[in-house]
């Protein structure tokens, strides 16, 4: 059976290093990715790999295509209570890559525990179509009422009620971005903001 107890994060990597161990379209997907979020990448050959590569790193992701290879990299990596993460064998690795569908401020991971990258692939674009620009513009005007709920309302409970009666409320927010309707969005805004103080 299919290990599906992943705890979920997602890791800020903006001046973390990490290596990169592999050549070819992989290792390079995988490096971009990587510097994509801010990350120092180092990319070795595996050729000219050595364990002491490991030592200032948070992170490594081998693509070598060779077993023995890609064992002795996650063995280095453990005993460095590091992340690794070896391409295509789930048993070698402490995390792994999810489908990522970014569209700042959202991202969308999708994971099949390792059973099919090529069906998290299909399912990234299906959530892409799924959710569009209208979800990114709520997402703005909701990251830009947080200091007001910060400052105005007292505890947790009261600031997640607050935020679920935009979302979740009538008329549906997403509905009104859709139709460009954003005065009738601020007005729910306000009377939530009336209900919430």
């Amino acid at each position: 059976m299919l290990e599906s107890d992943l705890y979920i994060a997602c890791l800020i990597l903006t001046g973390r290093r990490a290596l990169v161990v592999g050549t070819g379209p992989m290792a390079d997907e995988k490096a971009q990715a990587l510097e994509a979020c801010g990350a120092e990448v180092t990319r070795v050959d595996p050729d000219g790999y050595e364990a002491g590569l490991l030592d200032d790193k948070l992170l490594v992701v081998a693509t070598t295509g060779d077993g023995e290879l890609s064992g002795d990299i996650a063995a280095a990596a453990e005993e460095r209570s590091m992340l690794v993460n070896v391409a295509d064998v789930p048993r070698l690795c402490n995390f792994i890559l999810p489908a990522i569908s970014r569209k700042p401020p959202l991202t969308v991971a999708i994971s099949t525990a390792g059973a099919s990258p090529a069906l998290a692939k299909r399912m990234k674009r299906e959530v892409e179509a799924m959710f569009g620009s209208s979800y990114v513009r709520l997402a703005e005007l909701l990251d830009e009422l947080r200091p007001w709920a910060k400052e105005n309302l007292d505890s947790y409970e009261a600031r997640r009620d607050f935020f679920e009666s935009i979302v979740n409320g009538e008329p549906d927010p997403i509905a009104l971005v859709k139709e460009g309707r954003e005065e009738d969005l601020v007005a729910l805004i306000e009377r939530a903001k009336e209900k919430a103080s």
